[in-house]
C-alpha cells in the first residue's frame, strides 16, 4: 500500500464532535478544512480538543445560516470574510462559504489591501488555493471521508516540508513568511527553498506590529526548539527587514575563548550565543512550568539580553591577550530593548506588566553570576535590593542567568536542574527571608502624615531616603523608623 492510501484510511477513523449533524444538514456539501487535517496525520490528534474550520459549498452564506439557526446560536460577525460562527453544546465551530481574495492594489502587500469574493459560485479547489502552503489545503469530505488533496499537501506532510500552495498570491499576504518560520519550528518542517528565493523581495513594513507580534509569540510559545524559528526568520529576511536590532547580532563577534559555542559554519557570534539561550530557557520555562506570560517574558529577555553588544563590542588587551569585550551591554541593552518593545506596541498581557519585566531581567542579567562572586560579602542588603529590583519576579532572572551561563556548554541542553550558582542565591534568599513581602516598605505615606509631614515632593523623598535605610537593615519595623525619622529631622 502507497503511504498517502494508508492516509486515507486513517482519515477514516478521524471524528470530532458533531461529524453527523453537520453530515446530516449539509449532506455531501460539507468539507473538513486546513491544519486540523495536517495535525492529524502529523500526531495522530483527533478533532475533540481543537477548533474545527468546515467549509460547505453549493451555498450562500444566508443559507448557511439559515439552516443552522434552528439547531444553536449563529454569529454572523465573520460576514465579511463569509464564516458564520456556529454554537452548539458549548461548542463553537467556524463554517465558511468558499472564497477567493482579489487585491485592490497590485503594490500594496496589506492585510486590508483585498476584496474578499465569495459565494457558491466559487469551487472547493479554489478557496483551497488562497490557503498559504500545501499541508494547509487538504479537505476532507465528511459523508464519505473523501480526501482532496490537489496540491500534494499530502505529501508535503509526509516529507515534512513547507511548500507553497499558490506561488503566484502567496506574499499576498507577507504575514505567511513569519507563518513559514513558525510552522518550521512548531512542526520541524524543510522550507522550500523557493521561499528562501523570492521572501527577500518582499515588503514587510506594511505588516501591522500586532500582526507581527503574534506570530513572534505564537512562535516562541508554542515551539520547542524556538531557535528553529528564529534561525529562519534570518534566513527569510524578517531580521534584516522587522527586527534590526537581532540581525546586527549576526554580524558582531564574540570572544572564542569565553564564548566556545559556534554555529555550523564556525562562527562565534553574538547571534548563535542567543539562539542557545532562548532554547535553554525554554527548556527551563517547561521544567518549572512558568505560566504564558511568565514564559513570554523570559523568552523575549533571553532574546534581547545581548542587543547592546553590537555597539559595545570592542578589542581590548585583557588576561594577557587581545579580548573581546562588551563593557555595559547589560545596562545599555535595556535601552535598545525599550525601543524594540516600543516599536512593537508590547507593554501589558493579561494585565502582567510584560515589558517592565522583561526590561528589568535584561538590565540585570549579570547581577547574580556578580553576586556570587562576591558571595562571602552578600548580606540582607544585597539581596533584598536585587528583589527589589526585580519587584518579585527574580525567580525568572535565576533562570534567565543560568541560560546565559549554560548556552557556553558543550551540551547546553543536557541538563536536568538548575547549578551551583543559581541554588545558591535562592538558598541566601531563603536564608534571609528576603522576598516580595518580607521587604514591603515599613514607613508609609499616611505614618508621616500623623507625625505631621505636608503632602509632597518633600514626603516622597523622606519615603524614598527611609525605604534605602530599611533594606540596608538599619530598621525593621515601623515605629524604629519613624524614631529614625524623627532623629535625622531634628
Amino acid at each position: 500500500m502507497t503511504w498517502r492510501y494508508l492516509k486515507k484510511m486513517k482519515l477514516e477513523q478521524f471524528d470530532f464532535p458533531m461529524k453527523d449533524f453537520f453530515i446530516e444538514v449539509f449532506k455531501e456539501k460539507i468539507f473538513l478544512v486546513g491544519g486540523t487535517i495536517r495535525d492529524y496525520l502529523l500526531y495522530g490528534e483527533t478533532g475533540q480538543d481543537r477548533d474545527i474550520d468546515l467549509v460547505v459549498t453549493g451555498c450562500t452564506y444566508l443559507e448557511i445560516e439559515k439552516k443552522l439557526k434552528p439547531f444553536g446560536k449563529t454569529n454572523t460577525v465573520g460576514r465579511s470574510f463569509a464564516v458564520v460562527k456556529f454554537t452548539k453544546d458549548d461548542k463553537t465551530f467556524d463554517i465558511s462559504v468558499p472564497r477567493k481574495d482579489v487585491r485592490k492594489d497590485n503594490h500594496s502587500h496589506s492585510h486590508k489591501n483585498f476584496i474578499v469574493e465569495y459565494g457558491p459560485q466559487i469551487s472547493l479547489q479554489e478557496d483551497m488555493k488562497r490557503r498559504d502552503f500545501t499541508c494547509n489545503s487538504i479537505a476532507l469530505r465528511l459523508i464519505d471521508m473523501e480526501v482532496i488533496d490537489p496540491f500534494n499537501g499530502i505529501k508535503a506532510v509526509r516529507e515534512k516540508k513547507i511548500v507553497m500552495t499558490g506561488p503566484e498570491t502567496f506574499f499576498d499576504d507577507p504575514l505567511r513568511i513569519l507563518r513559514c518560520a513558525r510552522f518550521a519550528s512548531v512542526h520541524k518542517f524543510a522550507v522550500d527553498k523557493t521561499i528562501y528565493l523570492h521572501s527577500k523581495n518582499v515588503r514587510l513594513d506594511e505588516l501591522s506590529a500586532e500582526r507581527v507580534v503574534e506570530e513572534l509569540f505564537r512562535l516562541l510559545s508554542e515551539s520547542e526548539h524556538p531557535s528553529v524559528g528564529l534561525s529562519e526568520y534570518f534566513k527569510l529576511s524578517v531580521l534584516e527587514k522587522l527586527f534590526p536590532e537581532l540581525y546586527i547580532l549576526t554580524l558582531t563577534i564574540q570572544d572564542a575563548v569565553f564564548h566556545p559555542e559556534t554555529d555550523e559554519y564556525g562562527h562565534h557570534t553574538v547571534w548563535i550565543h542567543t539562539l542557545i539561550t532562548v532554547d535553554v530557557a525554554k527548556k527551563l520555562s517547561r521544567r518549572f512550568a512558568l505560566n504564558e506570560e511568565e514564559t513570554l517574558a523570559l523568552l523575549l529577555a533571553a532574546l534581547l539580553h545581548d542587543t547592546a553588544k553590537a555597539v559595545t563590542t570592542k578589542w581590548e588587551f585583557k588576561r594577557g591577550r587581545m579580548t573581546v569585550t562588551s563593557i555595559f551591554h547589560d545596562t545599555k541593552g535595556r535601552d535598545i530593548a525599550e525601543r524594540f518593545l516600543s516599536d512593537l506596541k508590547i507593554e501589558t498581557r493579561r494585565n502582567f506588566p510584560l515589558k517592565d519585566v522583561v526590561l528589568a531581567l535584561v538590565r540585570h542579567h549579570h547581577r547574580i553570576y556578580d553576586l556570587y562572586r562576591n558571595r562571602n560579602k552578600v548580606g540582607f542588603k544585597a539581596i533584598s535590593r536585587l528583589v527589589r529590583d526585580l519587584d518579585g519576579r527574580e525567580f525568572l532572572l535565576v533562570l534567565l542567568d543560568f541560560a546565559d551561563r549554560r548556552s557556553r556548554e558543550p551540551e547546553p541542553l543536557n541538563f536536568d536542574d538548575l547549578d551551583e550558582i543559581s541554588h545558591w542565591l535562592l538558598a541566601r534568599k531563603e536564608e534571609l527571608n528576603v522576598n516580595r513581602e518580607s521587604i514591603k516598605p515599613l514607613v508609609m505615606g499616611r505614618n508621616l502624615l500623623k507625625i505631621g509631614v505636608t503632602p509632597g515632593k518633600k514626603m516622597g523623598k523622606y519615603l524614598d531616603k527611609l525605604y534605602e535605610l530599611q533594606l540596608d537593615g538599619v530598621f525593621h519595623t515601623t515605629e524604629e523608623g519613624l524614631k529614625l525619622f524623627t532623629k535625622m529631622n531634628k
